[in-house]
């Protein structure tokens, strides 16, 4: 019989150790997103780098921030809808 237990140690993993395991995870998720929002806006906004953003650079900015953040959510709620479906789906197959 295969051990399923990823310790080897037979007892299930400890729920504190699962809990920083996700946090840990979701903290790495957002700073890949700001990473890859950084970089989105800075080649998109960004003519020539200087002292101070002029006014028309930092509305770029924040335009692209908001957009980014809007497309990002919008992602991830079509993706949960999409998984309750088939989840549903699933479900109905099965009866």
């Amino acid at each position: 019989k295969l051990n399923t237990y990823p310790l080897g140690q037979g007892a299930a993993p400890d729920p504190q150790l699962q809990q920083f395991i996700e946090v840990e995870s979701q903290k790495q998720r957002f700073q890949q997103l700001v990473h890859q929002m950084t970089e989105v806006c800075w080649e998109k906004c960004m003519d020539k780098p200087g002292p101070k953003l002029d006014s028309r650079t930092e509305c770029c900015f924040v335009n692209c921030v908001e957009r980014f953040i809007d497309t990002s959510q919008f992602i991830l709620n079509r993706l949960e809808q999409t998984q309750r479906s088939r989840g549903s789906f699933s479900e109905s197959m099965s009866e």
